[in-house]
Formats: structure tokens, C-alpha cells, sequence
């Protein structure tokens, strides 16, 4: 049975947010390039999130003929802490459920991401009757087996992930490393989870010329760009890339002249993220100034005539439930130096579409780079495989593996079979507010 009406959840961060920031990444382009698969097979897609911007319409037709992106009042319209947001999460429920009732829809399925998605789903479908798809993106126990003190994750989430992994009617896994997280770490029932990775756009991901992507951005053709792009948290490693570049610029200083570090996300301008702050100086008590930039959060749109101007992407993380730049890289043909964690670990393949090295370890990682840097037939090789690899993530095909469990999530739910009461009359209005 094929749903007709999916409730998408994304609580804390919105789909359209621009990427790079504290709270947006691999999440964000998941929901939102799913919800456009779903809504280009006709399937009506509302993806619930937090209103953060008063001066937003709060109904966005922004995913297709069929798909649309809900600001939900939440709280203070404007960025907030999304820890605080989980006890202003009645009033999310309850303005959903008033928009559903005004627009007159009922929901086939419930996808929630992250914990605090997943807690409002239980309250949504004891109003609705449909099932829960749940997919975490992160897992606080697991973040915290590796995070710094300052960025351990609270009592609470793990309290309230443990409770969702309980009551969820399947739980969508990335990678089985998180499978096996999920049924050793919080007890799933290994019957409810299934792995389905995240998927790549490969309309706008895909090989291009690197001389027109370095002459689009900006970058000379003689120069070799290394690529960084993601959040800048100390989870994604990013001090291990400079001080691995510092060790290049001191072994082979005259080579090092032709590469710069290009990385993309956060602020550089602003002082309000204390690990930009901290990066910035690591990169001048290294000297590498020169050689380090970083450039700000740049628009998803754009992001892929950066991967084709790179000769490779750097993902140094601490922890990674997947890894999304890493795909999007490979799908743009430029091989991935990736610490062996995580969802990396099972995406990046060793030595055929990049490199594995052990996390935390910068001599390990300016060997690789200068591996790869100095070998332009390793690097086309190794590009040529990641595009093939890539090929297999494309959005069709996990969207086919997706809506086949919502139909299995329907048939296991006997009353959602019945006639929908009322039609979709509120779908072709321009803007609504809640």
C-alpha cells in the first residue's frame, strides 16, 4: 500500500536552512532532498519544522508540486537553543495538529528525525493513528563515548532516545555500525531496525570539468585546492587538518606552495562560535595562515563546483553517523581522506574510492594527503571509482527502499487502510500562516 500523506519531522533545524551552521548539515539535506523524491512521485509531503524567523511565511511551497515546508510557532521565533526547544514541544504538537485539522489531512505516515522529532511523533500519532519511521542522524550515547566534556550531550536526550527506540514502529539505521549501536546500545528490537543509507542528488552532484569549477570560484588553475566542508564543532576534527598541514608546510615547504586549504562552514567573521575562534588561532600559532582559509557556509547549490575544483575532500571527524559530504563528494569524482569512524568508515572504501586513516592522528593524515596530492593518476583512478560508487546512492533508489517501508509500516496498521475522510483543499494556496 502506498502512502499518500507523509508527516516529515524536523523539529530543531529547518530543510531550507543554509548549510554550515551549528545546527544544519547532513540532516537538513536528507529531509529536504527526500521530501522532493517523495513529492515527485506524486506523494503529498509536509515537512513540520521550527519557526525561526517571524518574517518567514509560515507555508512554503518549496519541495514541488507536492511538497511543502511547515514553520511551526515553537517557542521564540528566532534561533534557539534546540536543548530548550524540547520543553516548548506541546505547542509544536498542538499547532500541528491544528494545521492538520484546518487543512483537512490525514497523515499516512510519521518520519521523525533526531530525538526530539521523535518524542512530538509519539504525541502526533496517538492523535493520528500512523505509524512512526524514525531515523536519529545522531545518537547521543554514542557522541558521548568520544566528545569533550563541554560537548557531551544531556541525561535527558539519552533518556528520551532510549524511550523513542521503545515505542518507534521502525527505526531507520544509515549505516550497520548504527544498526548495531541501536540494538547494543539502546536494546532495539533488531526485527524494527533497517538499514537504509542517505542518498545523493546526482543531478547536481556529478563530475565537472575542474578548470571551469576552479575559474567559477574563484581559485588558479595551477593551484590544488584540499577541501574541508561541514560544521565547525570539535567533533569534525578540523584541527587535526591544520596541524597535518602544518607538518606538510615544514617537511616540503616549496611543494606545499602549490596546495590551499579551502574551509567551508560557520562564520569566519563573527566571534560568537568559540571553535572558530580556537581553529583561527591553532592556525596562526602553526604559521599556515597563508595557506588555510576559511570561507564561511556556502549554499548546498554551490557546493559542487567546489568538490570538482578539489583534488580531495578531507573529512578528519571524531564521529560521523554517515558522512554526507563524503558522498556528494564522490559523486562530483574527487576521492575522500576520511577518519576511520563512524558511517565513514563503511562509505569511504580503503584505497578504491579514497583513504581510511585512524582518527586524531595528523602524521597519518598529511601522509595520505601528500599521497594522493602527488599522484594525479591515484587521484583520477580513485575519482573515477567514488563517481561509480556513488551511483548506487542516488535518491531514486533509497526513496524506492524508503516508501517500501511505509507501505510495510501501512499494512502492519490495519485502521490507516480506511478512505481519507476529507481531501487535500489546503494544498494550492500560496501562503498560509499557523
Amino acid at each position: 500500500m502506498t502512502p499518500r500523506h507523509i508527516a516529515m519531522l524536523s523539529v530543531h533545524t529547518c530543510p531550507l536552512a543554509t548549510l554550515g551552521g551549528k545546527e544544519t548539515g547532513g540532516m537538513n539535506v536528507y529531509v529536504r532532498d527526500l521530501s522532493r523524491e517523495l513529492a515527485r512521485r506524486g506523494i503529498y509531503v509536509d515537512v513540520f519544522t521550527r519557526s525561526q524567523n517571524r518574517h518567514l511565511p509560515h507555508v512554503m511551497h518549496v519541495l514541488g508540486e507536492t511538497g511543502r515546508v511547515i514553520h511551526i510557532p515553537t517557542g521564540p521565533e528566532e534561533p534557539y537553543d534546540k536543548n530548550k526547544a524540547f520543553d516548548h514541544l506541546p505547542e509544536f504538537v498542538g499547532n500541528v495538529l491544528a494545521f492538520a485539522e484546518r487543512e483537512g489531512i490525514t497523515y499516512d505516515v510519521i518520519h521523525s528525525h533526531y530525538w526530539l522529532s521523535g518524542w512530538a511523533a509519539q504525541e502526533l500519532r496517538a492523535e493520528w493513528g500512523a505509524p512512526i519511521v524514525q531515523m536519529f542522524h545522531t545518537l547521543g550515547l554514542v557522541k558521548n563515548h568520544i566528545a569533550a566534556p563541554s560537548e557531551r550531550e544531556s541525561q535527558r536526550r539519552i533518556d528520551v532516545e532510549t524511550e523513542i527506540v521503545g515505542f518507534a514502529d521502525h527505526l531507520v539505521a544509515a549505516t550497520p555500525a548504527e544498526q548495531k549501536q541501536l540494538v547494543e546500545l539502546y536494546g532495539a528490537d533488531p526485527r524494527k531496525v533497517t538499514i537504509i543509507p542517505p542518498g545523493v542528488d546526482l543531478r547536481l552532484f556529478h563530475p565537472h570539468s575542474p578548470e571551469d569549477a576552479k575559474s567559477r570560484i574563484g581559485v588558479k588553475p595551477c593551484d590544488n585546492m584540499i577541501l574541508f566542508v561541514g560544521r565547525i564543532e570539535p567533533l569534525k576534527g578540523i584541527d587535526t587538518l591544520l596541524r597535518a598541514m602544518a607538518l606538510l608546510a615544514y617537511e616540503c615547504p616549496t611543494w606545499v606552495k602549490q596546495l590551499c586549504v579551502a574551509i567551508i562552514g560557520g562564520d569566519p567573521n563573527t566571534t560568537e562560535n568559540e571553535e572558530m575562534e580556537r581553529l583561527k588561532a591553532i592556525r596562526a600559532e602553526l604559521g599556515i595562515t597563508d595557506l588555510v582559509t576559511f570561507l564561511g557556509a556556502h549554499d548546498q547549490d554551490k557546493l559542487h563546483h567546489y568538490y570538482s575544483a578539489a583534488e580531495m575532500v578531507i573529512m578528519p571527524s571524531h564521529y560521523e553517523s554517515f558522512g554526507m559530504v563524503a558522498l556528494e563528494a564522490m559523486a562530483c569524482g574527487t576521492p575522500v581522506i576520511a577518519s576511520e569512524v563512524g558511517g565513514l568508515a563503511y562509505l569511504i572504501r580503503d584505497g578504491e574510492t579514497g583513504f581510511h586513516v585512524p582518527d586524531r592522528d595528523p602524521v597519518a593524515l598529511a601522509g595520505a594527503i601528500a599521497r594522493l596530492a602527488r599522484d594525479p593518476a591515484l587521484r583520477k583512478r580513485l575519482g573515477r571509482q567514488a563517481h561509480m560508487y556513488a551511483q548506487s546512492y542516488s535518491w531514486e533508489c533509497i526513496a524506492d527502499r524508503i516508501t517500501a517501508l511505509y507501505s510495510e509500516a501501512l499494512l502492519a496498521t490495519p485502521a490507516l487502510q480506511l478512505p481519507h475522510p476529507v481531501g487535500v483543499q489546503g494544498w494550492h494556496a500560496t501562503t498560509h500562516h499557523c
